[in-house]
């Protein structure tokens, strides 16, 4: 789930979708605003199989919790190099 596997392929790894949030993070932005961008960067993308919301929010669970973003007033944000 987090890693590509025989079931999971690597366009739809956690890692994988974490790493385009990040991608999409120049400046502070809302969930709602992330996920606009990542699903239409998938759409135009043929490659990248199409993902839903659930699996967009686990990405961005995960980045929160290895501490690459933080929640600040409704907007996400990359977290500070410490």
């Amino acid at each position: 789930m987090i890693l590509p596997t025989k079931h999971i392929r690597p366009d739809r790894a956690l890692l994988t979708v974490g790493g385009e949030i990040l991608g999409y993070l120049h400046e502070p932005a809302t969930v709602s605003r992330l996920w606009d961008l990542v699903r239409n960067a998938r759409k135009e993308t043929h490659q990248a199989a199409p993902i839903n919301y659930d699996w967009f929010i686990l990405a961005l669970d995960l980045l929160f919790m290895v501490g690459a973003v933080d929640l600040d007033r409704g907007l996400v944000r990359k977290a500070a190099a410490p």
